[in-house]
């Protein structure tokens, strides 16, 4: 009896047993897994498929642990795997997964810097950044060299990289709109600009009111007048933190204070100040480089958040006047809530 019969028949059967796998492990493939809730996976360097797979299967996110890493292995993924954060959907299939790692697009972490920052203050934010790695050297960065906004980072950024990106934010949005600046500027330099935005972004935090407050110093400037901004005072005596009195409680100026001669005290030298005050944000930038033309030659705030603007002195101190009676009243208004 010939046996080739059954030759092929056992052909036929490994054919079909072939093809019956090859389906099974599309469909596994393809297959919604079992995590009914999104998660988030962390792909170290020098993680390996293998190890993926494994704690992933383990954590009951993908069916089959072999499966996945036959199919990492087809795709040649083994050597070429980004390092971070990953976001897995609920119900993702291995295909799903693979497509993810592959495609490398890692969980972004934000971190807020707002305006008118100190660098010192800046740090101190990155520091408490519990995603980002490393250290940083106070010392090394100058005051007004970083962009405040919102950025964001993978997992284990290092903080030095996210000081450079600021830096170079700046750099570049400098690079970009020095050239549209005013012709007639008393400023001559992108480092001047710097300083007396940051002088701007400290005395109004108002979109409106920037251009307007950039106008008054410009014009101060070019008639050779002080600045007699209280920020470049308050910079010069607590590298612009707040002033306390010996109670506790925020306090405005001594007289003694603004009649003492620093590098900063815009009360008592002519020009800007030494440095920058802060780190300003690109619109105090831009108002610098586009002032508003205007004849105000002073201002006080209003309290009410925004500033009240004077031609004359005798303007400006009847403005001053109202708003040194507002204050007396905050206070009192303060100390009758505490006292309750």
């Amino acid at each position: 009896m010939s046996i080739r019969p059954f030759i092929m028949i056992g052909g036929l059967l490994s054919l079909l047993a072939i093809g019956a796998t090859i389906a099974w492990g599309r469909f596994e493939l393809l297959r919604d897994g079992p995590a009914d809730h999104p998660s988030i996976i962390d792909v170290g360097a020098g993680d390996t498929i293998s190890k993926i797979s494994r704690e992933l299967f383990e954590a009951n996110i993908v069916r089959e642990s072999f499966l996945m890493r036959l199919e990492a292995r087809r795709r040649r993924m083994d050597k070429s795997l980004h390092v971070g954060e990953f976001l897995i959907p609920s119900k993702a299939s291995i295909t799903d997964v693979l497509d993810i790692l592959e495609e490398g697009k890692v969980i972004q972490h934000p971190i807020t810097i707002p305006e008118g920052l100190t660098t010192r203050q800046i740090l101190m934010s990155i520091r408490k950044a519990d995603f980002l790695t490393g250290n940083i050297n106070e010392g090394e960065i100058a005051e007004g060299t970083l962009l405040p906004s919102t950025y964001f980072f993978p997992r284990g950024t290092s903080r030095s990289d996210v000081v450079k990106r600021m830096k170079n934010a700046q750099e570049y949005l400098l690079n970009e709109i020095w050239p549209t600046r005013d012709d007639d500027l008393p400023i001559s330099t992108k480092d001047e600009a710097i300083i007396l935005a940051s002088v701007v972004e400290k005395e109004s935090s108002s979109l409106e009111e920037m251009p307007i407050v950039a106008g008054v110093f410009t014009e101060r400037l070019r008639r050779g007048m002080r600045l007699e901004s209280d920020p470049t005072t308050i910079y010069g005596i607590s590298r612009g933190e707040p002033l306390y009195n010996a109670n506790g409680e925020r306090r405005t100026l001594y007289r003694s204070e603004l009649r003492a001669k620093t590098d900063w005290n815009t009360y008592q030298m002519e020009g800007l100040p030494k440095t920058p005050i802060c780190n300003p944000g690109k619109n105090a930038i831009a108002a610098v480089l586009q002032p508003d033309a205007t004849d105000y030659l002073f201002f006080v705030a209003d309290g009410k958040g925004g500033h009240s603007f004077a031609r004359t002195l005798d303007e400006h101190l009847t403005n001053v006047a109202r708003y040194r009676e507002y204050e007396r009243a905050e206070i009192e208004r303060e100390r009758s809530v505490k006292s309750r």
